[in-house]
């Protein structure tokens, strides 16, 4: 049948950036097709051709009966399956390679540039350039890509494709042969000079095979519309995020720090104080009135009288000494008098 460790070799690499969906359908096709068809699938066809035997004795009857019955082997079918359904695959691991290939070149041009220290208008700009044409290619912390952008749109062209081809060979395998293998098959063509039977050789092993493999094509079909599924709504949650992500911006832009308009607030209105004004200090009055105190002043003591200002004095001066005295003391009717 072939050696498939090349194959399977590059398949391998695919699992490195693939989904957890793409990574059970390349296990699948790994362990339960190509593996059970590399070790059974010659041992069941072998004699396949060899023990096919009509009843007849005809030269050439048994060749072109054969030819009828099989119009191409089980085993080169599902090889010929198998290496369809692998090519998609192959095709999302060059991109893939492409992609690396061209991150590390970009890491390169980038570390030159940054090396040359120099404000170079032209410098800069190819800087500039080297940093767009990264912030295009995904990658993670421990530097697989992401499967993100272009990539994105390969991976899911590949699957399609995938999908398309494990239902073409499911309907091709169901046209050519059915799903079962009968004991006897009536072949009636020439150069044969009537109907013959001819006989196959182990017809409920090749059966049992047949509806393992058909199974196997059902699952992988199966997943490969289940990782579809899965791609497209993780790309339309993608765009759903790109495009609410824009529209908080604007709202945080538009608020924008400074005078605030006016608010109204539907309060009662405050009572009206009724305190009364303090009198405003006036210079003018303040010095008439001194001047006033000291002629009364000078006219007492003229008099014989006391001034007008001990009687104040003395008053401080008893209430410095003693904490209080009632308004009703001598004292205080002295004063007064």
């Amino acid at each position: 049948m072939g050696d498939w460790g090349f194959l399977e070799k590059l398949l391998d690499q695919v699992q490195e950036h693939s989904t957890v969906i793409g990574k059970i359908w390349l296990t699948v096709l790994f362990i339960f097709r190509i593996l059970i068809l590399g070790l059974a699938g010659e041992s069941v066809w072998g004699d396949e051709q060899s023990d096919f035997v009509c009843n007849t004795k005809q030269p050439g009857c048994t060749n072109v009966c054969y030819d009828k019955a099989f119009p191409i082997s089980h085993i080169r079918y599902w090889v010929l399956q198998f290496l369809f359904v692998s090519t998609p695959t192959l095709i999302y691991l060059g991109h893939v390679v492409y992609l690396s290939r061209q991150e590390e070149k970009l890491k390169q041009q980038e570390s030159e540039l940054r090396a040359i220290h120099s404000k170079d208008p032209k410098i800069e700009q190819a800087l500039a350039l080297v940093e767009k044409k990264m912030s295009k290619i995904y990658v993670t912390e421990d530097g697989r890509l992401k499967i993100r952008g272009a990539l994105m749109w390969t991976y899911i062209i590949s699957v399609v494709c995938k999908s398309i081809f494990e239902a073409g060979f499911l309907v091709g395998q169901w046209y050519l042969y059915g799903f079962s293998m009968v004991p006897r098959y009536v072949c009636q063509r020439d150069p044969c000079p009537h109907q013959v039977d001819c006989f196959i050789s182990r017809p409920t092993e090749k059966s049992i095979f047949i509806i393992f493999m058909l199974v196997m094509g059902l699952i992988s079909l199966i997943l490969n519309l289940l990782e579809l599924f899965h791609l497209c709504c993780k790309h339309l949650l993608g765009n759903i995020k790109k495009v609410s992500a824009p529209a908080r911006d604007t709202f945080a832009d538009d608020m924008v720090p400074g005078p605030y308009p006016p608010k109204h607030y539907s309060f009662l209105p405050m009572a009206e104080s009724h305190t009364p004004p303090y009198q405003a200090y006036n210079k003018l009055s303040s010095e008439q009135n001194w001047a006033n105190l000291n002629n009364e002043e000078n006219l007492a003591l003229s008099s014989g009288s006391r001034p007008l200002a001990e009687p104040y004095a003395a008053r401080a001066t008893g209430a410095a000494e003693r904490p209080c005295s009632r308004p009703g003391s001598s004292a205080s009717k002295k004063q007064y008098v």
